[in-house]
């Protein structure tokens, strides 16, 4: 049975496939510059941003998909919850047996990332923010979206009153500005000699100890947001919009709400390539305008993936949409091979390329993750460790 058919009488849509293939290029975009140059030293501001092809990648990859490709993620993730409660019901299973064995899997995987791949995987957070979406599997889809709503504003007020703190200290406590960030140079310096020339082992203990510093401050500046697109993603199957990629709703969003969103995110993008290091207020507050737009544009990329899902079924739509069907072997295998491709103790690229050789790096490497899971859903029904998640989801239910 070929995947549009299969995907037709399970009674799912092509079009939330297609959502989690266009958030794998993204996130791979975005996650790249965590792999191949040190944050605590500014990332690619620290010796990647030399030439204009360089900063037009950085000013890119910041406007079009920074915090707006895990937005969308967690919009797809929130779809997904909702699927899961639909298949229990018409399965006439327990519901919650099979949630919370499916959290405990994500924390699995999210260990493995975290220790082999990456200091900034998102399956933690999903695991604990998925915990907390438990309690509103019964809610409306109006009280859904007011919860969003309000939960995207916190994440976008904390962020503009980080970089306000930072702005009255470069204000006010220059030196000790200063300070802080000679420290953070510090500790960008010995990640450096680590990830460029450092063993396996030595690169595993850095890892997993930057992620312990930053798992904190990943949940204050991810978690609200995330969180607010869970709502969003399962407001979106409960009111049937995902549904119906002819909505009024999708058609708002490519026409009105795309171009709000890449105006504000490209004014966000300004400010971040202006910035010399983390501890510069001009990061933060492009930061904080990009995450403002945010939800424009990933709302207009939906509109827009919605009138492609409506198109005839063309090799390049089924191509993507049934690589978008293992996205948690897709988001593994980008950082696998970012991990072969940056660090020392493979090929060793580590603060070597320039920022517009990585970014180019980064989108090989998202459609080369695509290209395989939609070429191994044409042996198997599932990704690989799709298999492993739903096994042990479904394990003991019918």
């Amino acid at each position: 049975m070929s995947y549009l058919q299969e995907t037709k009488e399970a009674g799912r849509h092509v079009f939330p496939d297609l959502a989690r293939a266009w958030a794998l290029f993204g996130i791979a975009l975005v996650n790249v510059g965590l792999f191949s140059w040190p944050a605590m030293m500014g990332g690619y501001a620290n010796g990647a941003l030399e030439t204009g092809m360089d900063q037009a990648a950085f000013f890119g990859v910041n406007a079009l998909f920074a915090m707006k490709s895990y937005t969308l993620f967690s919009f797809m993730f929130g779809v997904g919850f909702a699927y899961q409660m639909q298949s229990a019901e018409r399965a006439e299973a327990s519901f919650s047996g099979r949630y919370w064995r499916r959290i405990i899997g994500l924390f699995f995987f999210a260990a493995i990332n975290i220790v082999l791949f990456f200091q900034g995987d998102i399956l933690f957070i999903y695991g604990v923010l998925g915990s907390l979406l438990f309690l509103f599997r019964k809610s409306s889809p109006s009280t859904l979206i007011k919860w969003a709503v309000w939960l995207y504003v916190i994440q976008v007020v904390l962020i503009f009153m980080f970089a306000g703190f930072i702005a009255m200290g470069e204000a006010f406590a220059p030196e000790d500005m200063a300070e802080e960030a000679a420290q953070m140079m510090e500790m960008g310096e010995e990640a450096l000699a680590i990830y460029s020339s450092g063993t396996f082992l030595e690169t595993v203990i850095a890892r997993v100890t930057e992620w312990g510093n930053s798992i904190f401050f990943m949940l204050l500046f991810q978690g609200w947001g995330a969180m607010s697109f869970f709502l969003f993603g399962l407001a979106a199957v409960r009111n049937d919009t995902i549904a119906e990629p002819r909505a009024k709703f999708w058609q708002t969003s490519r026409r009105i709400y795309l171009p709000i969103g890449l105006v504000i995110g490209a004014l966000g993008a300004y400010f971040v390539i202006q910035a010399d290091n983390m501890m510069d207020s001009r990061m933060m507050f492009g930061m904080a305008i990009i995450a403002l737009g945010s939800p424009f544009s990933t709302a207009g990329y939906l509109g827009i993936l919605a009138k492609w899902s409506l198109a005839a079924d063309g090799p390049i739509k089924t191509f993507l949409a049934r690589g978008g069907t293992a996205s948690l072997t897709a988001y593994l295998l980008q950082n696998m091979l970012f991990t072969l491709i940056f660090y020392g103790f493979a090929l060793g690229l580590y603060a070597q390329l320039g920022a517009g050789l990585v970014i180019a790096i980064a989108a090989a490497v998202a459609i080369f993750s695509i290209a395989f899971t939609s070429l191994w859903r044409t042996v198997f029904k599932r990704g690989p460790t799709e298999y492993i998640l739903r096994g042990f989801t479904y394990l003991g239910s019918r």
